[in-house]
């Protein structure tokens, strides 16, 4: 018998989520997480990396941050946003402390289509028909538990979490030591989504190792 596997997930742990790049989508202490993925990593069998990777001519990209968060009328991209994560770019890089891509067992870049902006790693639409693979390798790697840790608490972390949960039947744990969020009553929504669907929540190290199955 195949011994189940333990799996970390860094999502999104951009520099464009963070106070590193202010005319984008800066995350208050977004940059500050670095070590704290690096000690969940430690707890796992195999690490991921995800990345939103968002051309310059989105359909969604609006250039004052006023006119953010307005309805579209798109499938796969719901609200307008400011430009953010374009590859070549500061923002697109991850944080200090982090392993080079390269070192990560898998890596998920999302948001490449001008039309496509999705929030969790699992799926390129929102619609949730085009998947990235994420959840098909992590099967095949024999996983069976996901941390999850990354920028933001309220959006990517929440919904690639509840994806996990739902389409990927893991055991699903958000480490909200090594996460942040855009602010405290969306914070407070998201996790109450994430208990609903049966994922554990954890505000440290220790918490998490104790939580774990080994």
């Amino acid at each position: 018998m195949k011994q189940a596997k333990i799996a970390a997930i860094d999502v999104d742990a951009q520099r464009t989520f963070t106070p590193l790049c202010p005319d984008e989508l800066p995350v208050p202490e977004g940059d500050t997480i670095g070590p704290a993925l690096n000690e969940q990593a430690t707890l796992a069998d195999v690490r991921v990396l995800t990345k939103d990777a968002h051309p310059a001519n989105a359909i969604w990209v609006v250039d004052d941050p006023a006119d953010m968060l307005q309805p579209l009328p798109h499938k796969n991209a719901d609200l307008t946003w400011v430009q953010h994560a374009v590859p070549g770019t500061k923002g697109f890089e991850t944080i200090d402390a982090l392993p080079a891509v390269t070192e990560y067992h898998y890596v998920v870049w999302k948001g490449i289509e001008p039309d496509l902006h999705p929030y969790g790693a699992c799926f390129h639409d929102i619609e949730e028909k085009l998947s990235t693979g994420l959840i098909e390798w992590l099967h095949s790697q024999d996983v069976e538990t996901v941390i999850v840790g990354g920028l933001a608490t309220d959006y990517c972390v929440k919904t690639t979490a509840i994806q996990l949960k739902k389409r990927g039947r893991f055991d699903v744990v958000v480490n909200l030591a090594a996460c942040r969020g855009i602010n405290a009553k969306t914070v407070s929504s998201a996790c109450d989504e994430m208990l609903a669907v049966g994922i554990k929540l954890v505000d440290s190290q220790l918490a998490l190792s104790c939580l774990l199955p080994r």
